[in-house]
């Protein structure tokens, strides 16, 4: 069934089907002038444009500061980084190069050099993070608007500028920002290849995957799988050249990720810091183990759903991952199989039908991954799915407004309205108490612009009046529930290793999995409170042996609100290598700091955050004796006490935690209970500010 609406065409949303190559006659400048306007985009362009990216750049700038050092475990490597190349490059979490951390050190080497620049500060650290998002948000645009029309560009860059777990992370030091940053990059490199079977651009793509790589490893791979699908199908030239030009892209990716792991395992292990992740101090134990194989399947890593609810089909949409990214997740899913249907006839180099299997492919892999992983994938990992998402929607919205005079398009955008509001209205249901007067007004917004949009074809004067305010009310029920979500995660400050955005929300919902102040959680974390626990600790797994059961009656105890505080202790395990003090004592400080430039390390503790906490405090590098979990850093009693022996390391702090069996704590494979015990016959302990200490330059 179809319709012909008449509708003026001065706002026309979309690109041109075909391009115009009519050229006017010599010397007709009227006609050139002519041609160059119907070339040009509208001239709400470029306001509109401007006007998102300055608005998204004041929202993630805004109350910045707040978060101070967010991830302790990655601002203490910044700050390494800024006093030592050699912390640099390798990723060091102390400027003296004991140990990396457990990821690649793209994402740090842009906050360093920021903070070479401006001196290190919480600003110099962040704002690099900042200019990533409004980078990624312009263009996921451009990557939509090529084959869609600015209209679509423009939606799609909103969508992923208001997803409440974009806000959190372009504004966090972890490494997703940098990586969703080369990966839209990567994306719309790729779109301009399809174009024209453009070697250049395919092999940029190949560079920028590679470089995603360095910022955080194997997850910047999952994109591989379309991308490469998507330019064997539908790249303009014959099968053979296609097949080495993806050869070329291959080998690309391989050495813009290959060279930094090429050097760190060439490089002889005596004089370059541990591996943290790497038992046997290996890059590529680090690769395919810790953050490989051991996020699939569970691993060493231990059971992952205590930070992401059971691996499932529906994980995306459970209480504890849906707020951060899934609003508009079955709209984009909608958009993916109507776009197919459209251009299912054309022929194979169709652009369009190009950009739906590039960008759903993007959905669907990191999506399954994410679903059916079972070890560890945190919530704020969800980032890796909003620019798929919002250029989805997107391209979704300027096929509907090219195919607007259709009644089939109006009654998939009507469909589309009513799934956005109601799965927003099941989003904000988890959380009575947070603006409450929100969800009737996005299911109002949402069935009157359903039923406007299939009813204006029939009111043949307000047909386009009906069609826009229509337009308006989907855009309210799609958008509201993200944006509020988003405003709660820029007026709250997150520190820790698994920051999350929006409000606490309870458990029960689809999908299974509860979140921290669910019933039988932790308390004072309501849903009202507009507030996200943050757990402190480094980047890494749970405990092993730790099961959804045994994490869903409260965090870990080290827990911290977002807004500060502690939360009640008693939880088996803790988070690995996290737990510790949240700041070190003045006097501890203090004790530290004299006669710092004698030592090689100012102290030695177990555990990556609480050296991360001291190094902070003190600006001074701190040992940090099993890294993030007891995965790294393990060394013998022998060469602590050789480190002693030289005079290297001035205290010993026994309260820090190490890893899953904590100081002293027996763990398999290391020898904390030695060095501890070592420590203890032949140094006296004394309490600085809380802590205990032995100073290793005094023995008994």
């Amino acid at each position: 069934m179809s319709i012909t609406v008449s509708e003026p065409p001065a706002l026309d949303l979309v690109a041109s089907e075909t391009a115009t190559s009519a050229v006017p006659p010599v010397g007709d400048d009227r006609s050139a002038r002519s041609l160059r306007r119907a070339g040009s985009p509208p001239r709400w362009v470029v306001p509109a444009l401007i006007a998102l990216l300055t608005a998204t750049a004041a929202a993630y700038l805004w109350n910045l500061s707040a978060s101070g050092t967010a991830n302790s475990f990655y601002a203490a490597a910044v700050q390494a980084g800024t006093k030592s190349w050699k912390a640099f490059f390798f990723g060091s979490i102390d400027s003296s190069n004991f140990i990396t951390v457990d990821k690649s050190p793209g994402s740090l080497w842009v906050m360093e050099l920021s903070g070479r620049l401006f001196g290190f500060n919480s600003w110099s650290m962040l704002v690099p993070q900042v200019l990533e998002g409004v980078a990624a948000v312009g263009l996921v645009y451009a990557a939509v608007k090529r084959w869609f029309g600015p209209g679509a560009g423009l939606l799609a860059g909103a969508v992923l500028a208001t997803t409440p777990v974009a806000a959190l992370m372009f504004r966090f030091n972890n490494p997703d920002a940098l990586m969703v940053l080369l990966l839209v990059a990567a994306a719309y490199t790729l779109v301009r290849a399809l174009e024209k079977a453009g070697t250049k651009w395919l092999v940029a793509t190949g560079v920028l995957i590679g470089f995603a790589f360095l910022a955080k490893m194997l997850q910047a791979f999952t994109v591989v799988p379309a991308f490469a699908g998507v330019y064997l199908l539908a790249a303009p030239t014959h099968l053979w050249r296609r097949l080495w030009q993806l050869a070329l892209w291959v080998g690309a990716i391989a050495v813009a990720a290959g060279w930094w792991v090429a050097a760190v395992a060439l490089w002889p292990a005596a004089s370059r810091p541990l591996i943290d992740g790497s038992p046997d101090n290996s890059i590529l134990n680090l690769i395919f183990g810790y953050n490989g194989l051991s996020r699939l399947s569970g691993g060493t890593g231990g059971n992952g759903s205590g930070f992401s609810g059971p691996a499932g089909l529906f994980r995306l949409f459970n209480d504890l991952l849906g707020g951060q990214a899934s609003w508009l997740l079955p709209t984009s899913l909608l958009a993916l199989v109507a776009g197919l249907v459209w251009r299912g006839r054309r022929s194979r180099t169709d652009r369009k039908r190009a950009a739906f299997l590039l960008w759903g492919g993007w959905l669907l892999v990191t999506g399954a991954v994410f679903s059916f992983s079972s070890g560890v994938i945190h919530t704020y990992y969800s980032v890796a799915l909003a620019p798929a998402i919002a250029a989805l929607v997107g391209m979704g919205g300027g096929m509907f407004w090219r195919n607007r005079h259709r009644m089939v398009a109006r009654i998939i955008g009507s469909v589309s309205m009513v799934v956005s509001a109601v799965w927003a209205y099941a989003l904000l249901e988890r959380t009575p108490a947070y603006l409450p007067w929100l969800r009737p007004v996005i299911l109002v917004a949402g069935a009157l612009g359903a039923v406007a949009l299939v009813a204006a074809p029939f009111v043949p004067r307000m047909t386009r009046h009906l069609t826009v305010a229509a337009i308006g009310l989907g855009l309210v029920a799609g958008l509201s529930g993200p944006i509020a979500y988003t405003a709660t995660t820029l007026a709250t400050s997150h520190t820790g290793s698994v920051p999350s955005a929006g409000p606490a929300v309870s458990g029960g919902g689809f999908g299974g999995g509860g979140a921290p102040g669910a019933a039988g959680g932790a308390p004072g974390l309501g849903g009202a409170t507009g507030e996200r626990p943050s757990f402190t600790g480094g980047s890494g797994a749970p405990p092993t042996g730790l099961s959804a059961a045994g994490f869903s009656g409260g965090p870990p105890s080290g827990t911290t609100r977002a807004s500060g505080g502690t939360l009640p202790t008693g939880i088996p395990g803790g988070i690995p290598g996290g737990g510790g003090s949240s700041t070190t004592s003045t006097a501890l400080t203090l004790a530290l700091r004299a006669d710092a430039s004698a030592y090689r390390w100012v102290a030695a503790t177990f555990g990556s955050q609480s050296a991360a906490t001291m190094e902070l405090s003190t600006n001074e590098p701190v040992m940090a004796i099993g890294g993030f979990s007891g995965e790294g850093g393990n060394i013998s009693l022998a060469t602590f006490e050789a480190y002693v022996a030289k005079g290297d390391i001035h205290y010993f702090i026994a309260s820090g935690t190490g890893g899953a069996g904590g100081p002293g704590g027996g763990r398999s494979g290391n020898s904390d209970s030695a060095i501890t015990t070592w420590v203890e016959a032949h140094f006296t302990a004394k309490t600085i500010g809380g802590q205990t200490v032995y100073d290793l330059t005094s023995p008994k």
